[in-house]
């Protein structure tokens, strides 16, 4: 059997499992699984969880082993093998994740916790069979790292809320450091509710409390889920369910909640109904030990006219359309905000500001634009592109700019106007953030 039927084989068998698991999941909602330590090093599931943490990439942990020397030097094959091995054993123990920390667009910075890749290895076969088990738990309101939902379709479900079910206020709320702050013993209790396995257990346990190093210091950790490990998500979606299930069995009638990992928004017909729902969450995360950023948090009006709200890199608010015939009605919009086209122009003038662009040819210039371009792309306008692609237009106004003073720079004795320069770089396959040309 060649790698290709290999990698097909084992696809299709972590699917079956999954399968299995989730519709035993969805048959009985009390059910606890007291089997599962077995699945996660199956061959099968750890191949094909190897085949998705090399596809992720992502740099070196505290060991400095890299998935390039694991490919290159090490063998594939022995490495997952001695992992197996390890888990068959018992003797499989995580190290700590080295931290990583992220400038934020306030000043402040994001910690990231990269594991090593063993640990990567064995935490995305771990999610392959204890994902589909909570998923048939899941609420509908629940869009952040989930098969087949993502951020398009929470910014799909706040416009047709709001157009058409007379939605007028809104809740929008962020958690403070959610993913530093969930308490170990009640996320567990959580987990508890559908895991019995106690091995399976050991492992979350042991990932929560590895610690992680920061400038070549070892930190021990009480609380949270380093932001960065693959499990980590998934966990992260765990706690917060119980804000979903206790918000859908009792206060449905106050709103219509969307939540995308720890970013939430209330959806009100009353300013009332607003004011209570917030007195709920503030209820429900005492309970669970979370903190309402008060900063960030606010209550919104959507009334025609109103400025709107920021959710997941977009602006919503109710924007005047033209209809057929000449008539201008108001609709609920979702475009990119203001931080977000910061962030992208940001972007462009960080890869082609540098003087040591200089030397790079043209080709070189496009392959380097043109991921950022494509995932722009792909996320502001899958949403609402109507809407979303008189603002991208800016951008690409602002790449053209850049990449103008970037041929002057370059060939300080051309002569090509403005317009053949860019149909130079077009020429060259640039792509646009619109889809219209550059």
């Amino acid at each position: 059997m060649n790698a290709v039927n290999t990698a097909n084989y084992t696809k299709v068998k972590a699917r079956e499992l999954q399968r299995t698991l989730y519709l035993a999941a969805k048959a009985n909602a009390k059910r606890r699984f007291h089997s599962l330590y077995d699945k996660v090093y199956r061959s099968d599931v750890l191949w094909e969880a190897w085949r998705r943490v090399k596809a992720n990439r992502g740099s070196a942990g505290v060991d400095g082993v890299t998935i390039r020397h694991i490919v290159e030097e090490y063998g594939e094959e022995q490495f997952v093998r001695e992992t197996q091995d390890l888990l068959k054993k018992g003797t499989y123990r995580p190290l700590p994740v080295r931290r990583k920390n992220i400038p934020k667009a306030d000043g402040k910075e994001r910690p990231l916790g990269i594991p090593v890749i063993q640990d990567r290895l064995v935490q995305m076969a771990s999610k392959m069979v204890l994902e589909p088990i909570f998923e048939a738990d899941f609420k509908d309101c629940s869009f952040g790292f989930r098969p087949k939902r993502s951020a398009k379709d929470a910014i799909q479900r706040i416009q047709r809320t709001v157009n058409y079910e007379n939605t007028y206020w809104a809740v929008d709320v962020d958690i403070s450091g959610y993913f530093n702050n969930i308490p170990h013993d009640k996320l567990l209790m959580l987990v508890k509710q559908r895991v019995s396995d106690r091995r399976v257990l050991k492992l979350i346990r042991q990932w929560l409390k590895a610690g992680y190093v920061e400038e070549g210091l070892f930190h021990e950790t009480e609380l949270g889920s380093p932001q960065g490990g693959v499990i980590s998500p998934l966990l992260a979606n765990i706690y917060l369910n119980y804000l979903d299930t206790v918000w859908e069995r009792n206060y449905t009638h106050l709103g219509k909640l969307v939540r995308y990992a720890d970013d939430l928004v209330i959806l009100c017909h009353k300013k009332a109904d607003a004011l209570k729902a917030i007195q709920v969450l503030k209820a429900v995360f005492q309970r669970l030990e979370l903190r309402m950023n008060r900063e960030k948090s606010k209550l919104v009006s959507l009334w025609p006219g109103k400025p709107g709200f920021d959710f997941l890199g977009h602006h919503h608010r109710y924007m005047p359309m033209m209809r057929p015939g000449g008539r201008v009605w108001n609709a609920f919009r979702s475009y990119p905000s203001k931080k977000s086209m910061k962030k992208m122009r940001d972007r462009v003038r960080e890869e082609l500001a540098p003087r040591n662009r200089l030397y790079w040819t043209v080709q070189q210039v496009v392959s380097r634009l043109n991921p950022i371009i494509q995932g722009w792309t792909n996320y502001y306008t899958a949403a609402d592109p109507k809407a979303s692609r008189k603002f991208l237009a800016k951008i690409d106004w602002h790449i053209s700019r850049r990449l103008i003073l970037y041929w002057r720079k370059k060939y300080k004795r051309s002569r090509k106007s403005q317009s053949e320069i860019m149909k130079a770089f077009r020429g060259m396959g640039l792509k646009s953030v619109t889809g219209y040309g550059a």
